[in-house]
């Protein structure tokens, strides 16, 4: 074993060590609290960047693997932590994000109650995405997935009054059917197939159980894809994540950007490419119909985006949506559609984190809950308006930013396919983005105060002067700003250096060509 191979453990255990030096501090070790979390963030930002040069150059695949279930012949079911290219890029994303969304997490809560037991539970779950990252197989991923939503409860719950439990309560209920409904597939799997490994074109024991039983192996996909498409939020199984709104801005940007939906579409990646296999898939039929509900959860989402006051559901629904173009790539069974998928992955995490950042920095800096108190907000809070809007124009789909991309690719994944009717649903989605998000950028930049706008004619002389003087800023907290800036300009950069070596696009394209190999 070399010591690359254990640097995906290490990983996993970092973020429980942090953890449990976290839970027992008092609440007034704030210093020491922030120094324990900020120094665990970085090193693992640092061991993921470790294993670019041997995974991405090198082809090396570190793994670490001990027994963990008794499988009969004197053999036993693994637990497998193994690093290749996709497990790689879920993990760089997550590293860079939750590096982020720590600092601002620390400013967030500055002043907070159970302080100890938040950041405790944060870093078990990243200990969880972590693990679900590195999985190398069904088993493994399990356990973790199941992990991540124990430790997300405390989080959703956090601020403990009766909305917060009942949003809490709700994603439980949804998160532990769709566990259940895995863990009956990952068994059935497992009983019929092996223990189904992770593996570029699919495991190869699956494929061949697929070959001899095809209704049971389309009633297992079924199962597994139903499970994971809880925290997916694949209509109608979204419900819980816009109740789940009512969580702190750090936990929001968790949820959508980074650790619990992230990790349902990830499951659901690695169940069409590494599990069954892109081709094997293709075979059962079982992806023209996931691609159907991908199309449907993208409309239906973005519909509801638009009927929404308030901005964090907005976002919410922006999600369910943005979402789904994952799996809308990986099921079209084109090469250019996988790694537009792919891609999004990381795209839509850094545009979607950029907006709940601000939209954290409204509520308070200017006690903004809905759209409508946005009116001129850009000429208050200068900074995060700015931040917004890029983040509003990536999920729009406009050049450079790395939403452009991700539909663009996407599109020409679409003209690839048996499907080329989907790029009839990237347009009427992206029509609907621009509809639910420019009215909200219009009001940051140019839109009144609603109390000026309501004065009568007879103050028309007052108000003219009123709306030459500069409005009185607002201060913007470094601690939660600098986040929302660093992952605005992630967005720019990574739309203006797509061409580039080592960019995500080209990393996912690397990815896709695994799959169709």
């Amino acid at each position: 074993m070399v010591v690359n191979d254990l640097i995906p453990l290490g990983l996993v255990l970092l973020s429980v060590a942090v953890a449990v030096v976290i839970f027992p501090l008092p609440q007034r070790l704030a210093r020491l609290r922030s120094t324990v979390n900020l120094v665990g963030a970085v090193t693992k930002l640092v061991l993921v960047m470790l294993l670019v040069p041997p995974v991405v150059a090198d082809g090396a695949r570190p793994e670490f693997a001990v027994p963990f279930l008794p499988a009969g012949g004197g053999e036993a079911i693994s637990l497998v932590l193994r690093v290749d290219p996709l497990a790689l890029f879920f993990a760089g994303l997550s590293a860079v994000l939750w590096l982020l969304t720590t600092i601002y997490a620390i400013g967030y809560l500055k002043g907070t109650a159970y302080q100890s037991r938040f950041f405790g539970f944060f870093s078990l779950c990243v200990a969880a995405t972590v693990g679900i990252s590195f999985s190398g197989n069904l088993i493994t991923f399990l356990v973790f997935y199941e992990l991540l939503t124990l430790v997300t409860y405390p989080l959703v719950a956090h601020w403990g009054d009766e909305k917060s439990l009942k949003a809490a309560r709700l994603y439980m209920r949804y998160a532990l059917g769709g566990g259940v409904a895995l863990l009956v597939g990952v068994v059935w799997l497992t009983m019929e197939a092996g223990p189904a490994d992770f593996a570029e074109g699919g495991a190869a024991d699956v494929a061949e159980f697929a070959a001899g039983s095809p209704t049971v192996a389309v009633i297992i996909f079924a199962l597994l894809v139903g499970g994971l498409g809880v925290k997916s939020a694949l209509v109608p199984l979204h419900s819980w994540l816009p109740a789940a709104m009512v969580a702190p801005a750090p936990v929001s940007a968790l949820l959508h950007a980074v650790a619990v939906v992230k990790a349902g579409v990830f499951g659901i990646v690695r169940v069409v490419d590494d599990v069954y296999g892109i081709e094997v898939a293709w075979e059962l039929g079982v992806l023209t119909p996931l691609l159907v509900v991908a199309s449907i959860t993208i409309i239906y989402g973005s519909y509801q985006a638009l009927r929404q006051t308030e901005i964090k559901r907005r976002l919410a629904y922006s999600t369910v949506s943005q979402v789904s173009y994952v799996v809308l790539g990986v099921t079209m069974f084109s090469m250019a559609g996988t790694a537009g998928g792919v891609v999004h992955l990381v795209h839509q995490g850094i545009m979607k984190i950029t907006l709940f950042f601000c939209a954290g920095l409204f509520a308070e800096s200017m006690g903004a809950h809905k759209i409508s108190d946005l009116r001129g907000a850009g000429r208050r809070m200068p900074w995060t308006s700015a931040a917004f809007t890029v983040g509003a124009f990536g999920m729009i789909g406009l050049p450079p930013t790395a939403g452009f991309i991700s539909k663009w690719q996407l599109g020409l994944g679409a003209l690839d396919s048996p499907h080329p009717w989907v790029l009839v649903v990237l347009v009427v989605s992206s029509l609907l983005n621009a509809a639910y998000f420019l009215p909200v950028v219009y009001n940051l930049w140019f839109g009144e105060k609603k109390n000026e706008q309501e004065n009568d004619d007879a103050d028309a002389p007052a108000i003219a002067h009123e709306r030459e003087q500069v409005p009185e800023r607002v201060h913007e907290p470094g601690p939660l700003l600098v986040p929302a800036l660093c992952t605005a300009g992630f967005t720019l950069i990574v739309g203006l250096a797509a061409s580039l070596p080592f960019s995500p696009l080209e990393i996912a394209q690397f990815i896709a060509e695994g799959v169709f190999s």
